[in-house]
Formats: C-alpha cells, structure tokens, sequence
C-alpha cells in the first residue's frame, strides 16, 4: 500500500489515521491499537509537541554557540586581533579557513561513530564541551601558530555537532516532520549570526580589564558558556526515541511507530557495518546529484564568513556594521522556517528549494552590479534568507532520500556534508577587492546558476525511480530496502 505522501497536519504530526498506515509492514503496537482515531490524533500531537520542546531548544542553544565559537574570530579581526597578533591578511584569510580542514576531515568517522553508538545525545554533548575549552583556549593564544592550532584543532571538535545533529534529529522524526525541524536547527546559527556582532559589542567592553585585550575576553566568555551548557545538556538530551525526558511510555511507542511507519522499517544500528553503510553512500548516485545542489549553494553559503567585512563597506562605523549583521540573519531564520514548514505541509521540496535560489541569483547581481548602500544592504538582506531557505529543505531531502539502512543515512548526511564545506575553505580568498568583491560576487552568480541545475537533474531522477518503484522494478543497493519498498515507500519530490 502507497503512502498518501502529499497529506500533512498543520501541527506536523504525520496522518496518524490507521488507513493511511502501512500496518501491514510496521504493526501498531497494542498500547496505540486501543486508542480510537481522534484520541490517536491527540496523543500524537502531544508527544510530538513534547518530543519538540525537549530536542529543538537544545540543539538551537548548541548551534548558536557552535557557530559563535567558529565564527567569533571575524568580530576579533575588528576587534584588532591582527594588529595584536602581528597578522598579516592571509594569515588572517588562513585561520579563518584551516578550521574547515579539520571540519571537513572529522564529519565523516565522526557521523559513522555516531551511528553505531547507543548513546550519540551523550556524544554531541562531549563534542560541544570539547570545543568550548578549545575556543576558550584561543584566548592565550600570542602568535599566528598559536592561533592556527586552536583553530585546526576546534574544526575537528566542531565536526561532530552538526552532521551528528542531522542525524541525531533523523532518529526522532520522519520524513515529513524533517524540513521544518532543520529549519529549526538551523535558525540557531542564524541566530548567532544575528546576534553574536551585538553579542560582541557587550564583551569588547572589558577591553583592557585584568590587562586583557577585547578580543581575548570574546572567546574567554563564550567558550567558557558553550563547555558550561554542555554538560547541563547531557542529562536532558535523549539518546534514542525509546525513552524521551517528560514522555510517558505511550508517548514513546508513538513516536517509534510514527516514524518507523513513514520509513517502512525501524533504525537498526546492528543490521550492518559501519564501512558498509559508508560504501553504500558513496555509491549511490543520489549522493553525488544532492551533494551537487548542496555544495554550489555552500560557496553562496561562505559569504557568511565574512559578513562584518563585506557590511562595513557601506562605510559606516565598527558599532553601526556590527548591528547592521543582525537583521538579514533575523530575517533569514523567518524565511527558513517559513519555507521549511510549508515544504513538510505540502510534502515538497523540488520549488522549495529552486525558487529561493532564483532569489539568491537576483541578490548577488544586485550585489556585483552597485555600490549604492540601498541596493547594496538589500541585496545583504536577501542572500542569508533566501540560500538558507534553499539549504534546510536540501538537508531534509538529503535524509529522507538516503533514509535507510541508518548507517548509510549517518555517512550519507556526513559525506555530503563535509564535501559541501570545502568551500569554506578556499571560499575566503576570493572575498578581495572591498569594497566591491566583483570576483566572489560573479562566483556566487555561477555557483547558483549551478545549484538550480543539479535540484533540476534531482526532481527528474528521483521522479524516474518514483514509476520504476510503481511498476515493481528492482532499483538494487540504490534503491528503498525490501521492507521499505513493501511499506510502498516513494521518494519525496
């Protein structure tokens, strides 16, 4: 039996209704069979809005702090962090971007341990620990070596929260609860981008205080609250779907049938290797065509890191530029959520994604085309709301694409992740010539052009699979697993 996979609740639970179920596949248990459909209605609604009221905050908290503790170094460059350090710009350039060697490198064995381990809410939270001492350490730092090796050493800590989060947010909630849940993830590093300038502004005022400088008290107090928050969060954050802080028992057995009969099957951690569900990935043509859209929309993505340099050449001051960051990352966690929920409602995700890139096109020839403040801080407020728009609902249909076995959808979501950073780091060197940057506005031009291209190529492959699947074909190693294909799983699209 087909799942009806374009209904959706405004509450984001799934169509819990028995007939639209394949219970045939994954068998109701006895404590939700006695309930009547309105009181299974209830009950899903209600475990669903608790399960979200333990897992989001944290993982928002995590991300604002992660992204602080990465990107906290763009508001020491104004802080006169290479004037203190002797810097000159591409070292400067290279601090910034030797992060994104290590990011890079960890994601994938990172999301494969996370995968295999009974207790991945536990390991996120020691990553999150890990980093909050390095990026406090940075404050000791007195040379560019000393700098460079608090930095490659924080991206390989950094790597294991957000891979681990896609994954750790894919053990809970299905295919049809995922695009608005990454858009809530992800607001947490709009958020520190928002906030962390103005954030900024109250640190660099103990300047000089105990004869240290700004920028030193900046990764002092963050660092110091990321490693503080982490371990409160270990008691909180669960670590399967069988047992949810404030969840009763028949609350949990909701939320493990809610998602294992939208999957076809439930996760599995045993059913293979870690090496296994990796080479499943890698050779999955669906990796490589969402690695495609993921990773042109990435190196639109890198303008982030340097969004206090590329606002102060409107010409205004170091506290004007700092505030002028925050509202196109409080516009963007708008738009994300927006689009993110609107694409799990409607069960989309092809015209979720294109559409706010024909938006990011249009904002980076603005941007390429004027120096005129008006023109220009527009296209500023366009371009985080409308790629990061595009990004969550490519992160969903990542997961929900590469569902099953869960090892490979741990390694998919690591190996797509971390080949879609790199631009992080050469990004950094085409953002020269300020005020204009004519060379990495024209790259982000092509790189969208690229992006809207490869989600083309995606709809129509997946579309293809869709009627192979409704004509019965084998799809093989690349296709649903046996007893997804049973459950008459389809491919969103």
């Amino acid at each position: 039996m087909e799942p009806d996979l374009k209904k959706s609740s405004s509450e984001q639970v799934e169509d819990i209704k028995r007939g639209n179920h394949a219970d045939d596949i994954v068998s109701m248990p006895a404590s939700l069979a006695a309930l009547s459909d309105s009181e299974l209605q209830q009950l899903g609604r209600r475990a669903t809005l608790k399960m979200d009221l333990v897992i989001m905050p944290i993982l928002v908290v995590m991300y604002i702090l992660n992204y602080l503790d990465r990107q906290n170094i763009a508001s020491a460059k104004l802080a006169d962090i290479e004037t203190d350090l002797g810097l000159s710009n591409v070292q400067y350039q290279t601090a910034v971007s030797i992060l994104f060697v290590g990011y890079i490198l960890m994601q994938i064995p990172s999301n494969m341990i996370a995968g295999k381990i009974k207790w991945p809410g536990l390991y996120i939270c020691g990553g999150m620990a890990g980093w909050g001492i390095i990026s406090a350490l940075m404050a000791i730092v007195h040379n560019y070596a000393g700098l460079l090796t608090a930095r490659i050493f924080l991206g390989f800590i950094e790597a294991i929260f957000f891979p681990g989060a896609l994954y750790f947010l894919s053990l809970f909630y299905n295919r049809r609860q995922f695009a608005f849940r990454t858009a809530i993830l992800y607001s947490g590093s709009q958020l520190g981008n928002a906030f962390g300038g103005l954030f900024a502004i109250g640190i660099l005022r103990l300047d000089g205080t105990h004869g240290l400088e700004g920028w030193r008290w900046l990764f002092l107090v963050e660092g110091v609250m990321t490693t503080g928050l982490a371990i409160v969060f270990a008691f909180l954050l669960p670590n399967s779907n069988k047992k949810i802080l404030g969840l009763s028992a028949i609350e949990c057995d909701f939320v493990q049938w809610n998602y294992a009969s939208d999957q076809g099957q439930a996760d599995e951690r045993s059913e293979m290797s870690a090496g296994k569900g990796f080479m499943m990935a890698v050779l999955d043509p669906k990796t490589w065509l969402l690695t495609g859209i993921l990773y042109a929309t990435y190196i639109v993505g890198a303008v982030a890191n340097f969004f206090p340099s590329v606002v102060a050449g409107l010409g205004y001051d170091r506290t004007t530029t700092y505030g002028l960051t925050a509202p196109p990352f409080v516009l963007c966690v708008f738009c994300m959520l927006i689009n993110g929920f609107h694409s799990d409602k409607t069960q989309e995700r092809f015209l979720h994604i294109v559409i706010p890139l024909c938006i990011t096109l249009a904002a980076n020839v603005i941007a390429v085309s004027s120096l005129n403040i008006a023109a220009r801080y527009t296209a500023m407020m366009l371009l985080p709301a409308s790629f990061y728009s595009a990004a969550v609902v490519i992160l969903s249909w990542i997961t929900g694409s590469l569902s099953q076995p869960s090892i490979k959808r741990a390694s998919a979501i690591a190996l797509i992740n971390s080949l879609c950073n790199t631009p992080n780091v050469w990004g950094s060197y085409i953002y020269f010539g300020a005020p204009r940057y004519v060379v990495a506005f024209i790259v982000n031009v092509a790189a969208t052009a690229v992006a809207i291209g490869f989600a083309i190529a995606t709809r129509m492959y997946l579309g293809r699979q869709n009627v192979k699947l409704e004509r019965g074909q084998d799809l093989g190693r690349n296709g649903p697993t046996d007893r997804q294909i049973a459950a008459g799983f389809r491919y969103l699209l």
